[in-house]
């Protein structure tokens, strides 16, 4: 069984000081994706850089307290890469890819962090700029001959399920008509949202990410944001998803995949 959690943790020093490690150390958990670390090298502690059982690998941003993403596995990739080779977007530490040969085959996993179009406009067109640039990405992995599992907060809510209050944010970033219709281009090219080949229709409990702002969590006014894609080969080997929502580490929650690899 490979067990793969992403998480969002908006900034890793926060989380920490929250109990995340001290989670992650009864998950069983084979890899690790986190974004948003918000951190550069000498930020991370011991705990940060390795948990116990794990190698971590980083894409920190340049500018501090902003972006970066990381992945912790058990077993030692045989390839790690590290950016998109564009450098606007390698700047601020979006996309790390860990390479893995097991006696079940190629994997790669991949730790993603698609830019927030949310404010102010200019960063909606870096949105659309890193989704031009990105697609052509995936297409290469999904055509590379490898089972590829890519975690991220993808800052888009694909369906009219995946949020709650879906009328009122037809015009808001992160559930645009352009950026639900790219991410659907994805899944119609083979790639498979995992969470909704298991909860094809789940609602209410698939969200990962509440606003700060009002009473979002209290009420469950949520975003279902963090996904797992996969090639569909290892994505039929799905069999539990989980997202946790016990504890807060973050506005977002842990989603945790088990496949049969």
């Amino acid at each position: 069984m490979l067990r793969v959690i992403t998480a969002n943790l908006n900034g890793v020093r926060s989380a920490a000081t929250k109990g995340f490690y001290d989670w992650l150390a009864q998950q069983s958990a084979d890899v690790v994706c986190l974004q948003e670390l918000k951190a550069q090298a000498a930020d991370m502690s011991e705990i940060m850089l390795a948990p116990s059982g794990y190698t971590g690998h980083f894409h920190y941003a340049e500018k501090k307290g902003y972006s970066g993403v990381a992945v912790y596995a058990r077993q030692q990739p045989t390839r790690v890469l590290v950016g998109i080779d564009v450098v606007e977007f390698d700047a601020e530490g979006r996309y790390l890819q860990a390479d893995f040969d097991t006696a079940r085959g190629a994997l790669s996993v991949v730790s993603l962090y698609l830019p927030s179009g949310s404010s102010p406009e200019e960063r909606q067109q870096a949105k659309f700029r890193f989704m031009d640039v990105f697609a052509p990405r995936m297409e290469s992995l999904r055509g590379s001959g490898r089972e590829v599992i890519i975690c991220a907060d993808w800052n888009i809510a694909h369906r009219e399920i995946d949020l709650r209050n879906w009328k009122s944010n037809q015009k808001n970033s992160g559930f645009l008509p352009e950026e639900r219709a790219w991410l659907g281009a994805r899944l119609e090219t083979g790639w498979v949202d995992v969470y909704r080949r298991l909860h094809p229709e789940a609602t209410d409990e698939c969200y990962t990410w509440w606003s700060n702002r009002g009473q979002a969590w209290a009420k469950n006014v949520g975003w279902r944001l963090d996904y797992q894609l996969a090639t569909p080969g290892i994505a039929a080997l799905a069999k539990q998803a989980s997202i946790y929502k016990a504890q807060r580490f973050s506005d977002h929650a842990p989603l945790t995949i088990d496949y049969d690899w």
